[in-house]
């Protein structure tokens, strides 16, 4: 049986700016462009803190949701966490979205810098696993105790909770299996986070997976991809390190690429929808106004 067609949003991943201001200008930008949501990286270099940025992008605008894309659970004790995101939802009037991730490898500079081990990724998938049950229990409004391996916690409680219902929503992203199999019991949103040039196989091979461990919940869930193109844009990270044009990468076959005029890119994302169920689109800073003429086509269908 076909799963129900999710209507597509839009969000963009933003990091820095140069002033406040300026950080409140380019939320505002970014809602009325009609995107869904703004969303931030995290780490200790090269971008704002994002929850109080994400508080400070909520109050500059009046519907934009505002995530984290996502939340490193090594930085954090999830108690903690919990209780700071409880507070983004209230300060912008319930418009959070917490993504959260085990760590990619290129975080291991940060857990060095804090004096935090860099373990596994077995090891940091099942911390993550015994974060999300303490997160999700105290953004819901219960009281939470744990004694697993890696967290302990005591009648936890935060308050002001969270404005959302039943709690704010949880992404998880991920591209191993292990952590896809997590995401699909636990998340809310799943970001498949493939390399830049990866083509659609594995994407639905990972979709596949999702539909496997979720089973009746799958309908419930939200899948989400990061584009690395947008006609012929590409971000200066990928130019840089990678040495390849928009051009190329589409040329590559790669899935987080769209390229083509606006009916073409809009009937791609259509089509891809229907045959993987995507329906939820980012793009960073350096694309979100390439992507604009497709967000105002496509965003709430």
């Amino acid at each position: 049986m076909s799963s129900p067609r999710r209507p597509f949003r839009f969000g963009v991943v933003t990091a820095m700016a140069r002033s406040g201001e300026e950080w409140a200008a380019r939320a505002r930008r970014i809602e009325s462009l009609g995107y869904s949501t703004l969303v931030m990286p995290d780490g200790l270099r090269h971008t704002l803190s994002p929850l109080p940025a994400l508080a400070a992008a909520a109050v500059a605008t009046t519907g934009l949701r505002v995530g984290t894309y996502v939340a490193a659970n090594d930085y954090r004790n999830p108690v903690v966490l919990a209780k700071e995101a409880a507070t983004v939802d209230f300060l912008s009037g319930g418009r959070l979205e917490l993504g959260l991730g085990a760590g990619r490898s290129a975080a291991a500079e940060d857990n060095r810098m804090m004096g935090v081990p860099f373990d596994t990724a077995g090891v940091r998938i099942a911390r993550l696993e015994e974060a999300l049950v303490l997160i999700k229990a105290l953004l819901g409004g219960e009281e939470a105790s744990a004694e697993g391996g890696h967290y302990a916690a005591s009648e936890a409680q935060i308050s002001p909770g969270a404005l959302q219902r039943p709690r704010p929503p949880i992404l998880v992203a991920g591209w191993s299996r292990r952590i896809l199999s997590l995401a699909a019991r636990e998340a809310d949103i799943v970001a498949l986070g493939g390399a830049p040039t990866t083509p659609e196989g594995p994407f639905a091979d990972r979709v596949g997976w999702l539909r496997e461990e979720a089973g009746d919940r799958f309908d419930e869930i939200e899948l989400n991809v990061n584009l690395m193109a947008v006609g012929d844009q590409i971000p200066r990270w990928i130019s840089h390190q990678m040495g390849l044009s928009a051009a190329e990468l589409s040329a590559s076959g790669s899935f987080v690429a769209l390229a083509g005029t606006l009916d073409g890119m809009c009937d791609e994302l259509q089509s891809r929808r229907e045959r993987l169920g995507i329906s939820y689109v980012m793009v960073s800073d350096e694309l979100m106004e390439a992507l604009a003429p497709v967000v105002e086509r496509l965003a709430g269908r």
